[in-house]
């Protein structure tokens, strides 16, 4: 039975594991002001940045999907891992030797399935780099020599060989400590009669790696086209690969990707490699399916893809039909990017890889310099397609064309492009073709669907909400600031489930008197207490940003729960004036001077709460 962590070791973790290098890895982040950082969610589709991060507390919190926690939960969520197997992929990369309790450590023993794989296939990644080598191996050192990569090219990258044998890794695996079972379920081998037998053989291989490095699959060319099977192969889905989701070089270009703003989709590993290699380190590229929604859910977070952003896409493409045929498929992707996205073809059909052998690294550098954007580059293939010289051409162009203008959201964009393709078919009659184009969009199939985006958080614009929100944000992140006054005020004072919860949780951990001066430990304190359903609460109000410059938190402060105790006078003066409409002052005199005096003496109660209040 595996052994649990022990609870000094997973403080270990936290501590040397820095929550922006962490997240930044996956995300690009920003300077939000106040000591926190911002950047797009990696938990859900959203146009501008609402997920925060905070390095003093060691937090993360998305105000779009309302998701938070902390660099462990991060790693979970977005790894889909166990706790356990978090904690370990952390632990692994600060270098930390965990201990485990309950029977002691046996190494590999507690090991997540995840941890396993990511060193079997670690140590696959060595094994084939250490034979291309070998004399077997002048195939594969051939095949990199004539497309211009040199040994120490090879090693940048990983570049390995599959030996032609049936069993080579699988047997140096085993010996490691590896089961066949683990080698079958990473794709690494297959069942064979007796026992597992390499997937890869005779090939040239590519280690493809995650954003953190890690290598989670392979990809292998086929050095002798006598032989039968595909020209590549691919790792087969498992545990670690989703081809859906994999980029091929992201490991290396996420950095320049972010620094740049711009991301080159080419086709192959050596067109990764020849752009890499011609100053071109942005360039990624799919692994064995077409670019589709997931890959640009990375993308879009490594280049902070927002409104007004200066970003750039860049597909390459062949020139050929089937080139323009996957230039049309990223179309219909193209407008889930708010930044731009252009094509980049080479009229002669070559490839980057090709391009650079040929007329050398600066022809690179030209053909994504010579990029067109990717509408025009759509309609254009459209409009190649038919006989312009002829009426019945030029028509029936402008039918197959008119559904791509159609599909643009930007209404400016889509009228600019409706004159460009007028002007492309020769017809010299722009209302003519926005009418048809009009048409076009009208149907049912050209409107957009409305979004089911992620649940909702509370409207922050609500004056009362808002008050609420902020003095629940000093008491987590600044208790000292708000000390007694908060812990008199009452669960009653909170409107919202969420937030008298919440206030019931601080009383509970001892009240502010309990919480200091606050700080990581009191976040923790809180969250060691906390139910599932309350957890993301805690966790963003000790992200959010209070809106108060440091130098004025104690006057905000005061501010700030004086305004929440003056909602509640206010609705208790309300409340007695409905009671006093509803008591007769003759029949029931008594009652109501009762009445009368908790008024006078709420409405006096009221006026110093709101010259207190006026301090924030």
């Amino acid at each position: 039975m595996a052994g649990r962590i022990s609870d000094e070791d997973i403080a270990l973790v936290r501590e040397r594991s820095p929550i922006a290098d962490i997240v930044g890895e996956h995300i690009q982040l920003r300077n939000a002001g106040g000591g926190n950082l911002k950047g797009l969610c990696p938990f859900h589709d959203e146009k501008s940045p609402s997920f925060n991060v905070t390095p003093t507390r060691g937090y993360w919190y998305c105000f779009g999907c309302a998701e938070g926690g902390d660099v462990i939960t991060f790693v979970r969520r977005l790894e889909h891992l166990s706790f356990g197997e978090a904690v370990e992929r952390l632990a692994n990369r600060a270098g930390i030797h965990l201990r485990y309790e309950q029977g002691g450590y046996v190494p590999g023993r507690e090991q997540g399935e995840r941890s396993r794989l990511i060193e079997a296939h670690r140590a696959a990644a060595e094994f084939y780099a250490s034979k291309l080598a070998g004399p077997d191996a002048a195939i594969g050192r051939k095949f990199l020599s004539e497309r211009g990569f040199e040994r120490v090219d090879a090693e940048h990258f990983g570049v390995g060989y599959a030996p032609a044998e049936w069993e080579a890794l699988a047997r140096h695996l085993m010996a490691r400590g590896f089961t066949s079972a683990e080698l079958v379920k990473g794709g690494l081998a297959k069942e064979g009669r007796r026992g597992p037998i390499d997937r890869f053989r005779g090939r040239l291989v590519w280690p493809i790696r995650d954003i953190t490095g890690d290598v989670i699959g392979f990809g292998a060319r086929k050095l002798n086209e006598a032989e039968d099977g595909p020209k590549y192969l691919n790792t087969p889905e498992s545990p670690l690969y989703k081809k859906s989701e994999v980029l091929y070089g992201i490991d290396l270009a996420k950095r320049e990707i972010s620094k740049r703003a711009q991301a080159v989709i080419v086709e192959g590993y050596t067109d990764v490699m020849a752009c890499h290699l011609s100053g071109l380190p942005t360039a990624v590229a799919t692994c064995g399916t077409a670019f589709g929604a997931e890959h640009i859910k990375v993308l879009r977070r490594l280049l902070l893809d927002q409104s007004g952003s200066q970003g750039e896409v860049i597909f390459t493409f062949d020139g050929d039909a089937a080139g323009q045929k996957a230039a049309l498929r990223a179309f219909a992707d193209e407008q889930k990017f708010v930044t731009q996205t252009f094509v980049a073809v080479q009229p002669d059909g070559l490839d980057p890889c090709e391009l650079r052998i040929k007329q050398g690294e600066a022809a690179v550098r030209d053909l994504i310099a010579s990029r067109e954007p990717l509408f025009a580059f759509a309609i254009r293939s459209v409009i190649s397609r038919y006989d312009v010289s002829t009426n019945e051409g030029r028509l029936s162009a402008l039918d197959a064309a008119a559904p791509i203008v159609a599909a643009i959201k930007d209404r400016a964009l889509r009228q600019l492009y409706g004159v460009d393709l007028d002007r492309w078919l020769g017809f010299n009659n722009e209302r003519f073709v926005m009418d048809r184009i009009a048409e076009i969009s009208a149907t049912p199939q050209s409107r957009p669907q409305r979004p089911s985006g992620p649940r909702k958080v509370a409207d922050l614009t609500d004056p009362g909400v808002r008050i609420e929100t902020e003095v629940l944000k000093l008491a987590v992140q600044r208790p000292a600031l708000i000390g007694p006054g908060f812990d008199a005020i009452g669960a009653e004072a909170f409107t919202l489930p969420e937030h008298a919860a919440l206030y019931k949780l601080i009383m509970d951990a001892g009240g502010t008197p309990a919480a200091g001066h606050g700080g990581r430990e009191w976040v923790d304190r809180l969250l060691a207490e906390v139910t599932d359903a309350l957890r993301g609460v805690v966790t963003r109000f000790a992200v959010e940003e209070l809106r108060a410059d440091v130098a004025s938190e104690e006057r905000y402060a005061s501010a700030m729960l004086a305004a929440l105790e003056l909602v509640s006078v206010t609705r208790a003066i309300e409340q007695l004036k409905s009671l006093m409409q509803r008591t007769n002052p003759v029949d029931e005199q008594q009652d109501y001077n009762r009445l009368f005096g908790e008024l006078v003496a709420l409405e006096q109660q009221r006026r110093v709460l709101k010259e207190r209040a006026a301090g924030s």
